[in-house]
C-alpha cells in the first residue's frame, strides 16, 4: 500500500467559545504562515494553506467547559513556520509559553497552544 498522495492532514476543526476571539487572535498568526481565508460562515472561519486547512468554530453543539491542554484530546498543534508568525501571534495576543529557539510555543486566550517551528 502507497503512502497518502496529498499529505497526512486534510484539515484539523478547533471548536471554540468564543469565535470572535479566535479569529482576531487566529487570524494573523495564519496570514503570517502564508494561509489565505478559505470558509466564513456564521459559526466558523477556516484558512488554507495548499490542500490543508484550519477551522475554528464556535458550534451551536459545543458543550460547556472550555478546552484544556492537559486533558485527554488535543495537547497543541505543531506549524512550520517563522518568526514572524512569532511576532503576529505575540501582537495578536497570544502568550509566549515556551521559546526553545528553533520551535516556539503560544498559549491563546482561550487555552490552545500552537508550537511554531521556525524554518527561518
Amino acid at each position: 500500500m502507497s503512502g497518502p498522495r496529498r499529505g497526512l492532514i486534510h484539515h484539523v476543526e478547533l471548536w471554540v467559545d468564543d469565535l470572535v476571539l479566535a479569529e482576531q487572535q487566529w487570524a494573523p498568526v495564519l496570514l503570517a504562515l502564508g494561509c489565505a481565508p478559505f470558509q466564513h460562515w456564521d459559526a466558523g472561519r477556516s484558512w488554507r494553506l495548499g490542500e490543508s486547512y484550519l477551522v475554528v468554530e464556535q458550534s451551536p453543539a459545543l458543550r460547556p467547559g472550555g478546552h484544556d491542554r492537559m486533558r485527554a484530546g488535543l495537547n497543541h498543534l505543531a506549524v512550520h513556520g517563522s518568526r514572524a508568525a512569532v511576532s503576529a501571534a505575540l501582537a495578536a495576543g497570544w502568550t509566549l509559553r515556551v521559546d526553545a529557539g528553533e520551535s516556539v510555543h503560544l498559549v491563546d486566550r482561550q487555552g490552545f497552544e500552537l508550537e511554531v517551528v521556525c524554518d527561518d
